[in-house]
């Protein structure tokens, strides 16, 4: 293996490799913090620089796009309530709280340093482990995709706000938003009232674009005085870690990367799933559960740290069976396809200089990530001096150049403006964002994988429990569901036993 990393960086430490690997980074984190843009179409719009390139040269820039679109998108969520890309809308829960406390430094240090270490042993695994877990994830048939996807949304939903009812009724309503557009399977129309533009379905960023930032804007519209308050409170405080952060950020980090790289092993299970899921374990696992959500330093290391991690953990499925596991990834192998390389099982006896190279470009490239990001952190605070108004029209110019430049669709931009009054009514209705923002990410892939096990079972949903992995998978989500009860039940069950002994006495 080290014979094998030697190798690999002889091939990526060359000067032009190095420089591929720079411009990969500088250009990815850039396309993270433009709102709308995010890692797939970042690769996608620069597929056209790597034609006459190696394949080894053509995917180091794709991989430094990845990675950096992965760090960059933190940016803009800490800041301004505005996600960079799908994998950030998390970050906004708890990065927005910490800068609105004057805490935006810390917040962006600890995405950038969770998001290195992440990254770092999401390479390390993929070096060491990643045969073996693509194997794992062979495993995973069309019912423990839906089982897993069913966990994701009971997690998110339990824990989502302080109501059941509310949370429940923004995950079926972002359910609904995701059935939107052509039927898999009969290609018939649902909720289209007529509108061609609508059959191919409502944009997930349009959504989340609309439900954070223009929510936040129409909310700072109708506060000003209490949002200038706000502006002044975000410029204070320092711009590093404190003692207590560090003790803190250690177990969301370790949680996130390991949980995320996990996740990103999982063929379809994207970078914005990861983050999802690493949430739902700070809400259960944090020892500072209660802050969650107010501006917890959890709420930013470890869906940053699972992001970056489950980036890594896509490449798996790329490099050793040919599959993507992301969106992102599909776009890279079709790239390689076109450059004459198929990915697979024999990639690694038959282009080592391939593949280890990709793999010590990632070293690299997460050195150079962290050496860009630290250093910039103070300037990146300085936006929060603008002043309210031109930080209100910064958001909203930033909002509808990346969501027309998806489709160069106005229908989009009313949908976008649509959302964000439905999020400002939401807010005042104290109904959490989040359980939407994953019923539509979930949606259209749990109904593929619901109707394909149907039909491998000839219509029974006793697949659903005759599969052990799918079945624990149900029974985790059963108990997430249930789990705000127990208490209620623990209580009314210990009534019982305890009432005769106080009759007794």
């Amino acid at each position: 293996m080290l014979h094998n990393l030697a190798l690999g960086f002889s091939v990526a430490g060359t000067p032009f490799n190095l420089l591929l690997a720079f411009i990969g980074v500088l250009m990815g984190t850039l396309i993270g913090v433009l709102p709308g843009i995010g890692p797939m179409t970042g690769v996608a719009l620069l597929i056209p620089l790597t034609f006459g390139m190696p394949p080894t040269s053509a995917i180091i820039l794709m991989a430094g796009i990845y990675y950096g679109a992965m760090y960059g998108g933190s940016t803009t969520s800490i800041l301004v309530n505005t996600p960079g890309e799908s994998a950030s809308v998390v970050t906004c829960l708890d990065g927005y709280e910490m800068a609105k406390k004057g805490r935006a430094g810390p917040a962006l240090a600890a995405a950038a340093i969770g998001s290195f270490i992440a990254g770092t042993f999401a390479t390390l695994a993929l070096m060491a482990f990643g045969p073996v877990l693509a194997k794992v994830a062979l495993h995973f048939g069309p019912p423990e995709f839906f089982a897993l996807m069913v966990m994701g949304l009971t997690v998110v939903t339990s824990l989502a706000g302080r109501s059941m009812l509310k949370a429940l009724f923004a995950t079926l309503f972002g359910l609904a938003i995701a059935m939107i557009g052509i039927d898999l399977q009969s290609a018939a129309q649902r909720f289209t009232f007529g509108n061609p533009e609508l059959m191919d379905g409502v944009e997930f960023l349009v959504v989340a674009i609309g439900l954070f930032a223009l929510t936040e804007v129409f909310i700072n519209i109708s506060e000003m005085k209490h949002a200038k308050e706000v502006t002044t409170e975000k410029i204070q405080g320092g711009l590093w870690l404190t003692k207590e952060d560090w003790k803190r950020f250690w177990p969301s980090c370790t949680r996130g990367t390991l949980s995320g790289f996990f996740v990103g092993g999982i063929a379809g299970a994207g970078a914005a799933v990861a983050s999802f899921v690493s949430y739902g374990i700070e809400k259960r696992m944090s020892k500072h559960k209660d802050e969650l959500g107010k501006g917890a330093i959890e709420g930013v290391t470890g869906p940053e740290s699972a992001n970056n991690a489950a980036a890594g953990g896509s490449l798996i499925h790329l490099l050793c069976l040919g599959i993507p596991g992301s969106g992102t990834t599909a776009i890279m192998l079709g790239a390689l396809i076109m450059l004459g390389l198929q990915p697979g099982p024999l990639l690694f006896t038959q282009q080592p200089e391939f593949v280890w190279g990709l793999i010590a470009s990632m070293y690299i490239g997460n050195v150079m990530l962290l050496v860009l990001n630290l250093p910039l952190v103070g300037m990146w605070v300085k936006l929060l001096k603008v002043p309210e108004y031109l930080l209100t029209l910064f958001i909203i110019m930033f909002s509808f150049l990346g969501v027309y430049t998806m489709n160069n669709s106005i229908q989009d931009l009313v949908i976008m403006v649509l959302f964000g009054i439905i999020g400002y009514g939401m807010k005042r209705a104290d109904i959490p964002a989040s359980p939407v923002i994953l019923g539509m990410v979930l949606g259209k892939q749990m109904e593929e994988k619901f109707r394909q096990s149907m039909v491998i079972s000839d219509g029974s949903l006793s697949i659903f429990f005759s599969r052990p992995i799918a079945l624990a998978l149900l029974a985790l989500a059963v108990i997430s569901i249930t789990n705000p009860y127990w208490k209620h039940i623990g209580a009314f069950v210990k009534g019982l036993f305890m009432k005769p002994e106080a009759d007794a006495a």
